[in-house]
């Protein structure tokens, strides 16, 4: 009999160490997918899991995966910005390089003879050159937003003031905009000028897409994120549109910038955040603002 109860401990005893060992594994695990999670939210890819266990073995598979994508991702992008880029600085220096030779072959022919108006000409050589200064200035303010001052704000009282300050180019184009918040005291930690400029640039967009009602909306999900709706019922982004809409000076307008949605996404990043195009059809286009 007391056999049978050594023999019980010992089977207790292995039993006990076999699930403590278990949850330590398994809390050591946890806390590895969680510094996972949290380099890929900070952008770094620059670690690797060292124990040759098969949890190890494929985290860093994911890693590597993601990380595969992230290159793609990036390495379309820059082709993407390059190709505007190219675009964006041959259409303006082509005209003044033309321009230029007509007038230095006109300057040096009798003027009974000139065909070309120099004053016309040297006032187009002018207007292309500060349509590139304006570029190039855009260019650096991309390149170079300013690092949030945060702050407690009332969800409220921004967006109030947002719509206050288009009211006047909502009332000429005969646009309705309103707030319609899940519940009236939500509160963001953010710089006030960023935050209130990209939604200032969304009912601009929306105003130019022909829109007659932006609809502002805000909730606090399951998540605890804030999120920000801005939808309204003007032309939809076209399918093709949609995957270019966020590259720097990308636009479908003709007084268009391409810098709006671009710029107001590195914002959002450097609140923590994200700013996505949710939809986008015949019925109404909506972007998301969200603060984690």
């Amino acid at each position: 009999m007391q056999n049978w109860f050594i023999i019980l401990a010992i089977i207790m005893t292995v039993v006990i160490t076999a699930v403590i060992t278990a949850i330590y594994v398994r809390e050591k695990d946890r806390k590895k997918l969680e510094y996972m999670l949290d380099a890929f939210e900070d952008g770094e890819f620059n670690f690797k899991f060292q124990e040759n266990t098969r949890f190890n073995k494929t985290l860093n598979r994911i890693k590597w995966i993601v990380e595969r994508r992230r290159q793609q991702n990036e390495q379309e992008s820059w082709t993407k910005l390059i190709r505007v880029l190219t675009h964006e600085i041959m259409n303006t220096v082509s005209p003044i390089a033309s321009l230029s030779e007509a007038l230095s072959r006109s300057a040096s022919q009798p003027e009974e003879e000139r065909e070309m108006d120099i004053k016309a000409g040297l006032e187009t050589i002018s207007s292309s050159s500060k349509d590139l200064i304006h570029f190039v200035e855009s260019y650096r303010e991309l390149a170079g937003v300013a690092k949030p001052v945060l702050k407690a704000l009332m969800l409220n009282s921004l967006v109030g003031q947002v719509i206050e300050l288009t009211s006047e180019q909502c009332a000429e184009a005969g646009v309705e905009c309103t707030y319609h918040p899940d519940t009236d005291d939500i509160l963001i930690y953010a710089d006030e000028s960023q935050i209130s400029r990209i939604l200032i640039n969304l009912i601009k967009n929306a105003i130019q897409a022909g829109a007659s009602h932006i609809r502002i909306g805000a909730e606090i999900d399951s998540n605890e994120q804030t999120l920000i709706h801005v939808a309204n019922d003007g032309a939809p982004i076209t399918p093709e549109s949609q995957e270019q809409i966020f590259i720097p000076f990308f636009t479908t307008k003709p007084e268009g910038s391409g810098i709006g949605l671009s710029l107001s996404r590195q914002i959002m990043r450097a609140h923590n955040g994200t700013l996505e195009l949710t939809k986008s059809d015949e019925q109404s286009t909506e972007f998301t603002i969200t603060f984690k």
